[in-house]
């Protein structure tokens, strides 16, 4: 079908999802879904890649091209009888490294290209492709839906990311888009789309929970409305968790059901993993309508047929419903509201079918969350909300985005500076002034991190540069401003300038991957545990910072003539107070460090007086009064 809307400059919003991808665009009515030339509206995120065959006719090819690249609905087919040349659930691995995909590796059945620790790079045929790139075969294909439909070339899009995905992986994603040749004018949290789709005529005011239960990742958002603003208030989730990993239960069990009847280990056969793969997903949708199902398998000459019940499967997967609880408590307690001043629910994700999904959040909430919008399709439809806010289609609407951990910059004593907080609004800009050391000091290194706790050793290191070239002055008089600068995509831009001079250094933060998912999990939680040991160990830090300033002070002035005007018991008493901050110096009390500094204060009172009239006299001779 073609729909000839006029020239126009256009902005479609698009859903990249883990297992399913569609796009959508604001019409007069509303948003709407684009259908493929298929009808289908949902696009499998699956990509395979034709084999170079010299006959072109052989069976299973079909009217493909050989070495062609396959999209959609044809490459979840050839995922059957091709596993190792197509790819799927690459959002998983979108901005991340080698090391932090150990466990994914065991289920995928294709491959990562040696040597590619640092830039994940996956094999597909006889090339290999980086996960951005597979990302974009998707996007072009929702691209090339879109122009069929409307009739026009379209080259502006909105797509929605997690609202857990970090800085590497949402300019991942916007690498993706540029790849397709698509201009990303935002990425929206998923969440945050939803609400749009679901509240935007909904309710003008109240406080709204998107829980959102994909294929790969959970996320859950608390969100205020108020007179047409949609402000998120607090984000939290779970990188990897999803319908994927109760695909990957069920498999597992299936998988040693075959071999206790068949005596045959499957794991080992790529085909015929992905055939009980499809079983098992089937059976698990049907359980989302009907009490019983079976999982069976028709395979080189074996049959694989186990009746499973609602409530065993309720057993089963209710460790994973309850792993969406604790982020959702605590996106609660972040928001600093209470489960009785949420007004709605909003599901999100086809897993939230599920009905132990409905039931556990239903428990949680004390209320029944809204399932009235197609649950695979709304974030697309929030996606065409937002597209149509940036185009002016839609008018007197604004979109208000956090970011979901602190950054900010170390600081001396291996301490950090928190320039922007966790769950401020983006877009979002700090500044901050520091200053130097060290005396005559020519370069200072900014080394910016990103998480929640009070020492830089435990936060994760994003980037480091150097601002060279700072006027040489002494320690603590140069000014040294830092500006820290988010954009509406959650892209961090750091700033260093010389106040003085205007020397200045910029960085766009782009780490080359991703935290584990044990690090996103665990991080907002540790700061929490540990608020009271890393708050103690700050202290002790900043005493031994303002010891060493003292003591580097002291030194300085014992050269000073000033010092020499001084008696014996007075150069004594400064001594002794000099040995007696250097022997606690060390120690875990700051308070004890904080009383030595004190007296050594004290003690230095009359060196201070001394040098102050010397520098006095320095200064006005010759001059008269």
């Amino acid at each position: 079908m073609q729909i000839d809307f006029g020239t126009t400059n256009r902005v479609i919003g698009i859903d990249l999802g883990t297992t399913n991808s569609l796009a959508a665009f604001m019409d007069l009515t509303g948003p709407k879904i684009i259908p493929g030339s298929d009808g289908d509206k949902l696009v499998p995120s699956v990509v395979s890649i034709n084999p170079r065959l010299p006959n072109r006719d052989r069976e299973g090819v079909g009217a493909l091209t050989s070495g062609e690249i396959v999209v959609g609905n044809a490459a979840r087919e050839l995922l059957l009888t091709q596993p190792e040349r197509t790819v799927y659930s690459v959002k998983r691995l979108m901005g991340r490294g080698l090391e932090d995909i150990q466990e994914e590796l065991k289920l995928f059945p294709f491959h990562i290209a040696p040597g590619s620790e640092a830039v994940l790079q996956l094999q597909l045929g006889d090339r290999t492709y980086t996960p951005p790139e597979i990302s974009a075969f998707v996007l072009r294909q929702l691209k090339q839906n879109a122009e069929a439909y409307f009739g026009e070339p379209v080259t502006q899009a909105v797509i929605t990311v997690p609202a857990y995905f970090n800085d590497a992986q949402r300019q991942a994603t916007k690498d993706a888009g540029r790849i397709a040749g698509l201009d990303v004018l935002r990425l929206v949290n998923e969440p945050t789309a939803a609400s749009l789709a679901y509240g935007l005529d909904k309710r003008e005011n109240g406080i709204v929970a998107v829980y959102d239960l994909g294929g790969g990742t959970f996320d859950i958002s608390i969100l205020k409305l108020h007179d047409g603003i949609f402000e998120v208030l607090a984000t939290n989730g779970d990188t990897h968790l999803g319908g994927d990993d109760i695909d990957n239960l069920l498999l597992r069990i299936a998988l040693e059901d075959v071999q206790s009847e068949w005596g045959e280990d499957l794991s080992r056969d790529s085909e015929g993993v992905q055939r009980l793969r499809r079983a098992v997903i089937q059976a698990k949708e049907r359980l989302s309508f009907v009490p019983f199902t079976f999982i069976e398998l028709e395979y080189h000459g074996n049959k694989y047929h186990r009746e499973i019940k609602r409530d065993l499967f309720d057993k089963l997967i209710l460790p994973i419903v309850n792993r969406t609880l604790g982020p959702c408590r605590n996106c609660i307690k972040d928001a600093g509201v209470t489960v009785d001043q949420i007004d709605e629910v909003v599901m999100v994700g086809g897993s939230t079918r599920i009905p132990l999904v409905l039931s556990a959040v239903e428990n949680l909430f004390r209320a029944a969350p809204h399932t009235e919008l197609n649950p695979d399709e709304v974030v697309a439809l929030g996606a065409a909300v937002q597209a149509g806010i940036l185009s002016g289609e839609v008018q007197d609407k604004l979109l208000l985005d956090v970011t979901p951990l602190s950054l900010g910059i170390e600081i001396m004593g291996g301490v950090v500076s928190k320039l922007i907080h966790r769950n401020s609004t983006i877009p979002a800009s700090a500044t901050e002034t520091f200053t130097t050391g060290v005396d005559g000091q020519r370069n200072v290194l900014i080394h910016v991190v990103q998480g929640e706790r009070e020492l830089v050793i435990d936060n994760r290191s994003l980037a480091r540069f150097d601002l060279k070239d700072i006027d040489p002055m002494p320690a603590g008089f140069a000014r040294i401003e830092v500006r820290f600068l988010i954009d509406a995509n959650g892209i961090l831009n750091v700033t260093a300038r010389d106040v003085r001079t205007g020397a200045e250094h910029s960085v766009d933060v782009k780490p080359s991957y991703g935290l584990t998912d044990e690090q996103v999990e665990k991080m907002i939680q540790d700061s929490v545990e540990k608020a009271e040991q890393d708050f103690e160990e700050r202290q002790v830090r900043e005493a031994r910072v303002e010891a060493d300033t003292i003591l580097a002070a002291v030194e300085k002035a014992r050269r000073h003539d000033a010092y020499f005007e001084l008696s014996d018991e007075e150069r004594a008493a400064i001594d002794k107070a000099v040995n007696e901050l250097l022997l606690v110096y060390h120690a875990d009390d700051h308070n004890l460090i904080k009383q030595k500094i004190e007296q050594l204060n004290q003690v230095t009172h009359k060196l201070a007086e001394n040098m102050m009239n010397t520098a006095v006299r320095g200064a006005l001779k010759g001059t008269k009064i």
